[in-house]
């Protein structure tokens, strides 16, 4: 009998429903695997086995990818243009887990050390159920951050304790499920270890330890440390090391695996290794917990890097304005639908006067849309209007280097808001973009303090004078101010759709102001595709030589290197798709203000941060939330992404007004990472310039340039902060921050804000200490229907007198309510009924007295799992059906709970009916065996009773490695 017949495939389930640092794997300049490398490897892994499963479920073919790097997975993932976006996921969490070994001068538990296992295993679920949290209302970048640290703590378990000692080879899953106990740790008056034999310390875990599997870490204490946090205990097993001073008294050596050169160094690759398991198991439950589609997201793999973030004024003179932006958006949105450009998110924050926001944000372009066609104008007549506000908005809530589109016809109202929102410019690289459609001034009222009169004695590349706030924040993010009549604003929204194409890069851009007349070279190598040209000016006369010669200038709107689109101060060149490698020659002569930027399509571009590094007594660094040190000895951690083929040969801050280039020294630190240390910095604002090689594509070397987009400013202002604690729906937050200024005596001037209005107490001025110090305590109160997972921006600014100077803090703090419910779904086997031969079961799957069950997921098996809803008095009864072909041999069902805990059910069948003679079917040819199928089965679901005796619900259903649709209904109690 072949696969084609059917057979009934039954499952019944009932749901109940800133330095000390530790040493750990290092962080920096060690051939030894780094916490970098098993955190790379372990994303790598997992994030390659869910496409798979995807790839499975949608009937393709997939490779698993060796070796495994962000480019291959991309690739294998048929994701190939969303590099730059995978890299920028891999390279936060892996910056923030080297946060830990930065930040945490004492903390033992966020290393293991001290046999502090229950402290830290309580900060690895507590992180964990943070980040279900926050994934659940879509805030990637905080569960990212959270992601990092915890991983830190968890992987440091491996090397920090005995448990490779134990002959343990795989990960202890204890630590990452709250509900499982910690059994056999050695209590405090346990001996654990006896001195080395000198250098030897193969032998120093006493016996007894190992027979009885006793549970033990190294106690650490920094040599040069002014106070003890704790003695180490007599008998106790040491971390060991040159900086550990409990090393050196009795006994003496340490038990740590870091590198290949601790005292347990033999060990270092075991630990790694079940390090590298054990991560790639937290990242399973995260996946259990959200699905492979939001774990994916997570991880950065969507549709596309780009978001569609739009800032609209709505007052009553925006009608047309507000029709062409719904015609943009609709014309993006079903010319991009199902394409790798469809944006992976929408964006919007209307405001008005004096209102502004809310900010929404969905994946669903179907929803946007109706948003948007929904939008209508009211008042105005009284401008300016709360532009800054909404915009302060939008920066804050969409994904770092974001491209951001403000529409409006009247100046800021809410000018005050300018130094904040060039912070969040900064800080999340993000580019924004204004359509301005009042050009002239004449019909504007002149605003109380002189603005529009001030701003005429300056030279702008903008008819409106009252425009030039938006000219400079434009120029600061590398985004355009395109001045335009309502009538020709069609004709500029060419540059949202140019923006919404995957895999942009800059390859220049340059602010000229005061103008000047100049030849910019644009080196374009074999990699770049759909090369254009942006430039805004009054009336600026430009060439454009190719390669090869051949020119075309600003008259000829359809000449022979391409298309030339004019309209205001906005010039748009296209270039033809031919011949584009080479060095290209734009000459600008104006004698207004003009900006040029080159961009193309790549799959080579670059990521860089800001950092600071220690050294001792290991190497260590933490990516700067704030600007740069203004007095040199700068460094960046650069990454280049393109593969193992592309190399960085130069790096280089570039004055963004002028010719000033100071040049960096590589450090190569392996994976694409390179260290940069600039002994100067530009006085003035800058951008960064890379340069490489590359052989993707020849043998020989191919030439490439790329450049940041966003201005940066140094400062002689440093601001650290500390946050301490959790922070739960009604309580507060304490953020406390130091400035330090290296000048004596002096007032500082404070401000800070939060996109939750959370804020309710910050110092608005400091005093400054003989050694230029100080500190004050911003604090935020959250109401108590805050719903978990919400993540608060907050920006902390601070200046000198008469603002000559200024930097800013910027962090993501998360609102977490205590979780309770630490039980995850269980799923007990009661029958089979089938006729696969063997076949499927009966299951019962409770979640006991938790929160109740609010996802199942299909993981293995080729079957349709439809929901519907059966009433049984008060009890929450959703009657689902899975229906499977016997050529499914495996079944897996995950059920995870309101607060991410998850269960899983395996059921493994083995059909022994002869294969058919017969012609099979598509279905059939990937069947190893006969079978029948096809014959509905049922599965009982019950929500479950939390603990305060309220009913819950069974929310949602989701299949992810099944080739299936869902149909579910959702009923409340």
């Amino acid at each position: 009998m072949s696969c084609q017949t059917t057979a009934a495939v039954i499952f019944f389930i009932l749901l109940f429903s800133t330095v000390r640092v530790t040493f750990a794997f290092n962080v920096l300049f060690t051939s030894s695997q780094k916490h970098q490398d098993i955190t790379t490897n372990a994303i790598l892994q997992k994030t390659a086995e869910v496409c798979q499963e995807q790839a499975r479920r949608a009937g393709r073919d997939f490779v698993m990818p060796f070796p495994l790097t962000v480019d291959s997975v991309t690739e294998a993932c048929s994701v190939s243009e969303l590099r730059k976006s995978f890299q920028m996921v891999v390279s936060k969490i892996k910056d923030s887990n080297a946060l830990v070994d930065y930040r945490h001068i004492s903390d033992e538990e966020y290393h293991f050390d001290s046999e502090t296992f229950l402290k830290g295993r309580d900060l690895i679920t507590r992180g964990v159920a943070t980040i279900k949290a926050n994934l659940r209302l879509k805030n990637y970048e905080s569960a990212r951050d959270k992601l990092g640290e915890i991983l830190h703590t968890l992987q440091d378990f491996y090397s920090h304790s005995n448990w490779i000692e134990l002959g343990n080879k795989f990960p202890y899953s204890n630590l990452i499920r709250p509900n499982l106990t910690m059994d056999n740790i050695a209590d405090r008056n346990t001996p654990t270890c006896r001195s080395c034999n000198g250098s030897n310390c193969d032998e120093n875990i006493l016996e007894s330890i190992i027979w009885e599997k006793k549970l033990t870490s190294g106690y650490f204490e920094v040599s040069n440390s002014s106070h003890f946090s704790s003695k180490k205990p007599n008998g106790k097993c040491s971390h060991g090391g040159f900086y550990d001073r409990t090393s050196r008294t009795e006994p003496t050596g340490g038990i740590n695996k870091d590198t290949f050169d601790s005292d347990h160094g033999k060990l270092h690759l075991q630990a790694a290794d079940v390090a590298t398991a054990a991560t790639a198991e937290l990242l399973e439950d995260i996946r259990g917990a959200v699905g492979d589609s939001e774990f994916l997201r997570f991880m950065g793999i969507t549709q596309s890097p780009s978001v569609l973030c739009f800032v609209i004024d709505t007052t009553g003179s925006m009608g047309d304005d507000i029709d062409e932006v719904k015609r943009v958006t609709s014309f993006i949105i079903d010319s991009k639908r199902g394409t790798t450009d469809e944006p992976s998110a929408y964006i919007f924050v209307p405001f008005n006067d004096p209102s502004f926001g809310p900010l929404t944000r969905t994946t669903d372009p179907d929803e946007f849309k109706a948003q948007i066609n929904a939008l209508s104008v009211f008042g105005g007549g009284d401008e300016p209007d709360m532009c800054l506000s909404g915009l302060r908005l939008a920066l804050a809530g969409a994904p770092p280097e974001s491209e951001i589109f403000v529409f409006t016809d009247a100046s800021a109202k809410d000018r005050d808001l300018k130094s904040t929102v060039l912070a969040l410019i900064e800080s999340t690289k993000s580019r924004v973009n204004f359509l301005l459609t009042k050009p002239s001034s004449s019909r504007r009222r002149r605003s109380s303090d002189g603005e529009q009169d001030q701003s005429q004695r300056f030279t702008t590349r903008l008819s409106n004078p009252l425009n030039q706030l938006y000219q400079g924040l434009s120029e600061a993010s590398g985004g355009q101010a395109i001045e335009v009549t309502k009538a020709t604003l069609p004709q500029a929204t060419s540059i949202v759709v140019d923006t919404s194409s995957s895999a942009l890069v800059t390859l220049l851009q340059a602010v000229r102001n005061p103008p000047k007349a100049e030849n910019f070279s644009v080196l374009v190598d074999a990699s770049v595709k759909n090369l254009t040209v942006y430039i805004t000016g009054n009336s600026p006369s430009f060439t454009i030589t190719s390669p090869s010669g051949i020119s075309q200038n600003e008259t000829e709107s359809d000449g022979a290197l391409g298309d030339i689109q004019t309209v205001g101060n906005f010039y748009r060149v296209q270039l033809n798709s031919q011949n584009q490698t080479g060095i290209w020659q734009i000459s600008i002569n104006s004698a207004q203000p003009y900006t040029i930027k080159v961009t193309g399509q790549s799959v080579i571009d670059f990521l860089f941060n800001f950092v600071e590094i220690i050294q001792e007594p290991a190497p260590a660094y933490a990516v700067l939330d704030s600007r740069p040190k203004a007095d040199g000895n700068t460094t960046l951690l650069v990454t280049v992404t393109g593969g193992e083929s592309v190399k960085l040969t130069e790096v280089a801050l570039v004055e963004a007004s002028g010719s000033g280039v100071v040049n960096g020294t590589l450090q190569d630190v392996g994976g694409g990472d390179y260290l940069v240390t600039v002994t100067l910095v530009p006085a003035e604002k800058f951008v960064v310039r890379v340069r490489g090689e590359s052989t993707l594509s020849r043998s020989t070397p191919n030439i490439f340039q790329r450049q940041s987009s966003t201005q940066l400013s140094p400062s002689n202002i440093s601001i650290t902060t500390q946050v301490d604690g959790t922070w739960e729906p009604g309580t507060n937050l304490s953020v406390g921050f130091t400035v330090s200024t290296g000048d004596s005596g002096g007032n500082l001037t404070v401000r800070a804000w939060d996109d939750h209005e959370f804020l309710t107490h910050l110092p608005e001025s400091l005093t400054l200490d003989s050694a230029g110090s100080a500190s004050g305590t911003v604090t935020l109160t959250a109401p108590s229907d805050t719903p978990s997972g919400t993540d608060v921006t907050l920006t902390i600014e601070v200046d000198t007198p008469g603002a000559s100077d200024s930097n800013f803090a910027m962090l993501h703090l998360s609102l977490v309510a205590k979780v309770t419910d630490i039980t995850p779904p269980v799923c007990e086997i009661v029958s089979i009924n089938a006729n696969c031969s063997s076949n499927c079961s009966l299951s019962n799957l409770t979640d006991g007295n938790g929160t109740g069950i609010q996802s199942l997921t299909v993981w293995q098996g080729n079957g349709n799992l439809t929901t519907t809803i059966v009433a049984d008095g008060d009890i929450n009864v959703t009657l689902a059906s899975y229906v499977a072909s016997c050529c499914s041999e495996d079944f897996e069902l995950v059920a995870a709970d309101e607060v991410g805990n998850a269960g899983t059910c395996f059921r493994f069948i083995r059909a022994t009916v002869p294969p058919s003679t017969s012609t099979p079917s598509p279905l059939a040819r990937e069947c190893s065996h006969g079978g029948v199928a096809d014959l509905p089965s049922r599965i009982e679901l019950t929500g479950g009773i939390n603990k305060d005796g309220f009913g819950s619900e069974y929310e949602s259903l989701h299949l992810q490695a099944a080739n299936a649709a869902i149909s579910a209904h959702i009923r409340h109690q």
